[in-house]
């Protein structure tokens, strides 16, 4: 692998947690407008898209589903992110450009620090509210740990989860920013680097 480019198992998890991330954040928001009495069914035709029937074991109500359905990806996407920790971790990240000034990459590292820090703090912070509540933590439909049903523990989780989230927007948005700012004003080759094109064989190969 060249030195100064990451590899494609790298893109590959920054392209895909990244959406996943954005993905969370509009399945969030969407279940928490749902109402709590709402006749229970066994089968959801997935945000009434018309594309997918999900069936369940159970009758369940829609926002019982969409938690559910949250909670389940959010352990996944933990698990991925451990993974992408990992990786990192056994496979050094190219340098940062020569170009770039010594206060814009100790700004970089650490956005990236922090993004870090919250892509744990965030899921960890759901799991605990899960268990602090009544209905415990499963992982699409399997029992993993059962709920303690303390409204308070829930309920310091819950502001947390919000609170996290809220950051985790905030510091997104600096980093999308930031590789705007590389793209479009500096034109260096910030973003050519982490191209999710690599990921086919090269397509967006320099001219």
């Amino acid at each position: 692998m060249n030195n100064n480019q990451y590899t494609k198992t790298a893109i590959f998890l920054h392209w895909f947690i990244g959406l996943a991330i954005f993905a969370m954040f509009a399945l969030g928001w969407y279940m928490a407008e749902l109402p709590k009495d709402a006749p229970k069914a066994l089968s959801f035709d997935l945000f009434d898209l018309g594309l997918f029937n999900w069936q369940m074991a159970e009758e369940v109500s829609p926002r019982t589903f969409y938690f559910n359905l949250h909670k389940s990806i959010g352990i996944t996407l933990l698990a991925l992110i451990v993974f992408r920790l990992v990786w990192r971790i056994m496979h050094r990240p190219p340098a940062l450009l020569e170009s770039m000034s010594a206060v814009e990459k100790k700004i970089s590292t650490a956005v990236h620090h922090f993004l870090y820090l919250l892509m744990f703090a965030l899921p960890i912070s759901g799991v605990a509210m899960a268990i602090c509540s009544k209905y415990g933590l499963k992982w699409f439909g399997v029992a993993l740990v059962a709920g303690l049903d303390s409204a308070a523990c829930r309920d310091f989780y819950k502001e947390t989860h919000e609170v996290l989230g809220v950051v985790l927007l905030v510091l997104i948005a600096v980093h999308v920013l930031g590789a705007l700012k590389h793209q479009f004003i500096l034109k260096d080759e910030t973003m050519s680097r982490m191209s999710p094109c690599k990921l086919w064989n090269n397509c967006c190969k320099k001219k």
